[in-house]
């Protein structure tokens, strides 16, 4: 234990760290043991799937603070490499969203296949605490890139399903549903904050295993919460038929078989582009298809304003997620640090979060209860112009031949967070609102999927960032911002003049809850609940 006397920036930052992290747990305890129903104004099993995402992003987070650097310190890949293989990476944690929220939908409900998918991402943050001698020709590397596979396919069954699940604690009109999705945002970003710090310092200062070892634990703890609080969830993500035990174990097979599949394409940019173009228009045409034939008008357009919506996405997190790659070895590189371990300034965006978050939930619901909150595209318009000017404004400090000073990065994070959150929890809300029920979780997972693409699109402006020799320069970094955030500004814009129209398309005037007791009747003579039905929950205004 080093002397406090001795305790540098990044000694400090990690005390703050822990200290904070033992706050929300005791707020976390007190609200389980509290007798109530409901909690600052909302059910319970909000909270509970508040700290069980918390665990899950502080592992994933701190996890992705350190790649870049892992992959190009430890494993030796070129910049430019690196940074194609963190975007195949990140893009295939948002894909694999599709096919967990069909098997959610179809077959085994949102809770169990949160629970599977955490025990997925269990194992493979673990795995990546087995860091070998380094360089491409160890063979260890086998272990890293299946390591990385077990939380592809781990964060597919989790991650759309409990956002949806989230969702099903209120009802469709609920005025609540907006603030809710942005505290569950901000509960996220809460372990995503600590996780970043934590893993970052012992990954940078202790060793890569001692790190990477941390965000397992931190795995763990999440599915500890989320199996002790189902009781909290009132029925929640159940599944919408009883299902044999022979046709679940062939899902969780065909699980373990995905993640053999991830394995190889982790690997390979090239053939996990194809698949994202390939995939992306099946996507949409079933999309159109079941809209075309099995929608009535109103809920059509419903569709029509979504596939507006996610169409901004490989936009936005193309942009955004210059964060983890490009951004931090820029900052690692060419940023006035003071000493301090530049993954963690990946914790600035979720602190950021954390501060501004209720912020933002207050300022929509007074403008909404005045008649003047923005429609969710014209949001999205706004988000873009954000992160647009974020890049600028980082170009600006960065010109000249002196290390860029610190401030920018704050810069950059404070206008890219509030585009985000301007986009993210808007987004999610507007997906799982707007969505017919019959189609929740793959709505939700085509919202993750052109998330895919935004974050495979950042593996490929990173890349770019590496020229021809793979090594990044400040000089094109700066060039490359200060290109895409004008086109940012441009798309923003132009999202806003046309918002009117997409707005008028999502008909919120109409909208109207199912009756609880009668959604999902059609399978008479089951005893286990459908989907979304919660015979226990008081309906919510």
């Amino acid at each position: 234990m080093k002397d406090m006397s001795l305790w540098n920036a990044a000694d400090w930052t990690a005390a703050i760290a822990v200290v904070v992290l033992g706050f929300f747990l005791a707020v976390g305890a007190s609200i389980a043991m509290s007798k109530k129903e409901e909690a600052f104004g909302h059910p319970k099993g909000l909270y509970m799937l508040f700290f069980a995402e918390m665990w899950e992003r502080f592992s994933y987070y701190g996890m992705r603070a350190l790649l870049i650097f892992y992959l190009t310190q430890h494993w030796l890949f070129t910049d430019g490499a690196s940074t194609a293989i963190y975007g195949s990476y990140t893009a295939l944690v948002y894909i694999t969203p599709v096919l967990g929220g069909y098997l959610a939908d179809r077959y085994l409900g949102q809770r169990k296949a949160v629970l599977f998918g955490g025990v997925l991402l269990a194992f493979g943050h673990l795995f990546m605490a087995f860091e070998g001698v380094g360089g491409q020709e160890d063979p260890t590397i086998n272990v890293f890139w299946l390591a990385l596979a077990l939380i592809i396919v781990g964060s597919g069954f989790l991650k759309a399903n409990i956002s949806v699940m989230v969702g099903q604690l209120y009802r469709l009109t609920d005025l609540r549903r907006d603030a809710a999705y942005t505290i569950f945002y901000m509960g996220i970003n809460v372990g995503a904050a600590i996780g970043t710090i934590l893993v970052g310092y012992l990954g940078q200062t202790l060793g890569w295993a001692y790190g990477f070892g941390l965000a397992g634990i931190g795995m763990l703890a999440g599915l500890v919460v989320f199996v002790l609080g189902k009781k909290v969830l009132l029925g929640a993500g159940e599944a919408p038929a009883p299902l044999a035990k022979s046709k679940e174990f062939m899902i969780y097979a065909v699980g373990l078989a995905a993640v053999a599949i991830m394995w190889l394409l982790v690997q390979d940019d090239e053939t996990v582009q194809n698949i994202l173009l390939v995939s992306g228009f099946a996507l949409l045409g079933y999309v159109l298809y079941i809209a075309f034939t099995k929608l009535e008008k109103e809920p059509r357009e419903r569709v029509f304003a979504i596939l507006f919506l996610v169409s901004l996405n490989p936009l936005f997190w193309g942009l955004f997620e210059q964060a983890g790659g490009s951004l931090n070895l820029y900052t690692d590189r060419f940023v006035d640090t003071g000493g301090v371990p530049a993954s963690i300034f990946q914790s600035i965006n979720p602190i950021y979060i954390i501060l501004l978050a209720p912020v933002f939930a207050a300022v929509w619901q007074f403008l909404g209860r005045k008649g003047l909150e923005p429609s969710a595209p014209a949001k999205f318009g706004i988000a873009l112009i954000l992160l647009g000017i974020g890049f600028l404004v980082f170009v600006l400090g960065g010109n000249g031949d002196a290390m860029t000073p610190v401030l920018f990065v704050f810069l950059i994070y404070f206008f890219h967070t509030a585009g985000e959150l301007c986009l993210s929890p808007v987004g999610l809300s507007a997906m799982n609102r707007l969505a017919p029920a019959f189609m929740a979780s793959l709505i939700m997972g085509a919202w993750f999927y052109m998330s895919a693409v935004g974050n495979f699109v950042a593996g490929k402006i990173g890349e770019a960032t590496g020229g021809e020799d793979g090594e990044m320069t400040k000089e094109a970094t700066l060039a490359i911002y200060d290109k895409i955030g004008w086109i940012s500004i441009g798309v923003g814009v132009a999202v806003i003049l046309v918002s009117p129209l997409v707005k008028r398309w999502m008909h919120l005037d109409t909208l109207k809850d199912a009756d609880p007791h009668l959604e999902g009747e059609g399978a008479a003579g089951m005893e286990a609940q459908e989907a979304g039905v919660h015979p226990t929950t008081k309906p919510t205004a």
